[in-house]
């Protein structure tokens, strides 16, 4: 995959530093230090000010991948492109700003009897949303410009260095809650300057706008495809925090934090997919806006197929290990009611990493507008599951709204993109995956079943031996993806 392979490759290594890191601050930090309800405070904070750019940034952050090959002009500073992506989100962000504020009331209502902690903090989401805004528009700018690694590490190695430092300062009383919330911020906003200094000194960059570069076409096409990212974020934004919302208002911060330790562990089998689909979405915009459907689909499928394998060992390792986790896990015993949360959000990881790719096809073609129509869908499915769910199976039935609403959203996208395209992600390579993973798990609970009084320790680690070892020289030898097997021969003649 040439330089997609490279960069994701480096990108993925990079996030793996930071998953050290974070799995250090998760598993020693704050689990040991941070009551569930603090952890639960931190989270919804986060989600929050998440939801908030997803709305601020107008639809920028895709336009953004999906214009810059319009105005992609080295000797003239892009036309200005960068000036743009500052200006436009800014905008959104004094509106929702304006939106936040008239809102206090009625959000207070639906949070102050659970959740009285969040209601506290509330005007606090606004400094963390903005920062958290410009460090995405940044990070995007530098994708576009096939430089993904300082970003990378900037987002996975330095924010979690940073917010591990403030969680120690407040474990040891350094700081005061109040401190602890404003440095949560603080991190954010020291995210986006490193990021915006990576990018001057690319040198790539004008805040010069080039008002003579803009046609009627163009500005038709961008205002056309933003108004319909901005109603499709107002949807399909929500579907991801709306569990950490309901459990919030209809549990407690308490619960909050559990789901938010399981949120962490799944989280990991959507790694790889950070990476290579950062450095892989320009390159199939370019490839959509050349209506180039065989270099698109060959790319989809490449990326498709390697994510599912990657995340499905990383989600097999996960779950083969789960109890070992809550068992090391400082409090495990806290956590460790949310055994199949972790499971149930593995899998909604592992759909994303698999078919994200496939509503960035549909994104940067002239179909986009269908997009709305399934963020639509998602949203009112996770609302109608999560309401109906999390009553009657609490945090397990908010994991469930989320993989179910997923499912159906994931399921119209690829139809989509079959009827109207006419590629497909589907092959012969997705199905020995599928058809290798349930033959590990079936292996996996037998082994359970038959030998359930061995030593904790020594049954993981036999286990991860012999079930994910296996199945990894079965995928290699089966040769199920030939991109990993590539990066796993240029390896072993390395070493050789």
């Amino acid at each position: 995959m040439g330089v997609i392979a490279k960069q994701s490759i480096r990108g993925t290594i990079v996030t793996y530093l930071g998953v050290f890191v974070g799995f250090i601050t998760t598993f020693f930090v704050l689990t040991r230090f941070l009551t569930s309800e603090e952890i639960g405070l931190a989270r919804v904070l986060v989600d929050a000010a998440t939801l908030f750019i997803g709305l601020a940034q107008l639809g920028t952050n895709s336009s953004i991948i999906r214009f810059y090959p319009y105005f992609k002009d080295n000797k003239q500073g892009d036309h200005g492109f960068f000036f743009w992506t500052v200006v436009v989100p800014f905008i959104g962000f004094l509106i929702f700003a304006l939106l936040w504020w008239a809102l206090h009331v009625p959000i207070e209502q639906m949070f102050i009897e659970k959740s009285p902690l969040f209601v506290d903090y509330y005007y606090f989401v606004l400094p963390m949303a903005f920062f958290m805004l410009y460090q995405t528009i940044f990070e995007t700018n530098a994708n576009v410009l096939m430089s993904i690694v300082v970003p990378r590490a900037v987002r996975e190695v330095l924010t979690r260095i940073l917010t591990l430092v403030v969680y120690l300062l407040y474990a040891f009383r350094i700081l005061s809650i109040d401190g602890f919330v404003i440095a949560l911020c603080a991190v954010y906003g020291v995210a986006a300057l490193c990021n915006l200094i990576y990018l001057i000194s690319l040198g790539k960059i004008s805040l010069r706008p080039d008002w003579k570069f803009f046609d009627r076409k163009l500005v038709r096409n961008y205002l056309l495809y933003t108004s319909f990212l901005i109603l499709s974020a107002v949807t399909s934004v929500l579907a991801p925090s709306l569990s950490s919302f309901f459990i919030t208002a209809q549990l407690g911060l308490d619960y909050t934090g559990i789901f938010a330790i399981a949120t962490y562990i799944a989280v990991m089998v959507s790694i790889p997919h950070r990476s290579l689909s950062a450095i892989a979405q320009p390159q199939l915009a370019q490839a959509l806006k050349e209506n180039d459907t065989h270099q698109a689909e060959t790319l989809t499928k490449q990326v498709s197929n390697n994510l599912l394998l990657v995340g499905t060992f990383i989600l097999l390792t996960i779950w083969i290990n789960i109890d070992l986790i809550f068992h090391i896990l400082p409090n495990g015993e806290t956590y460790a009611v949310a055994k199949n949360v972790v499971g149930i959000l593995g899998l909604n990881q592992l759909l994303l990493a698999t078919f994200s790719i496939a509503l960035s096809t549909i994104n940067y073609s002239r179909y986009y507008y269908f997009s709305l129509i399934y963020s639509f869908l998602l949203t009112v499915s996770a609302i109608v599951l999560n309401n109906s769910l999390i009553p009657t199976l609490g945090m397990t039935g908010a994991a469930l709204a989320n993989l179910l609403s997923y499912v159906i959203y994931f399921v119209c996208v690829l139809i989509t993109m079959r009827l109207c395209l006419g590629i497909t992600l589907l092959s012969k390579n997705l199905l020995k995956t599928c058809l290798l993973a349930i033959i590990i798990l079936m292996l996996n609970t037998i082994w359970l079943r038959f030998i359930p009084n061995m030593n904790i320790w020594l049954s993981s680690i036999l286990r991860s031996f012999l079930f994910i070892g296996g199945g990894s020289l079965i995928a290699y030898y089966c040769r199920i993806s030939t991109d990993i097997n590539q990066v796993v021969n240029k390896v072993l003649n390395c070493k050789l």
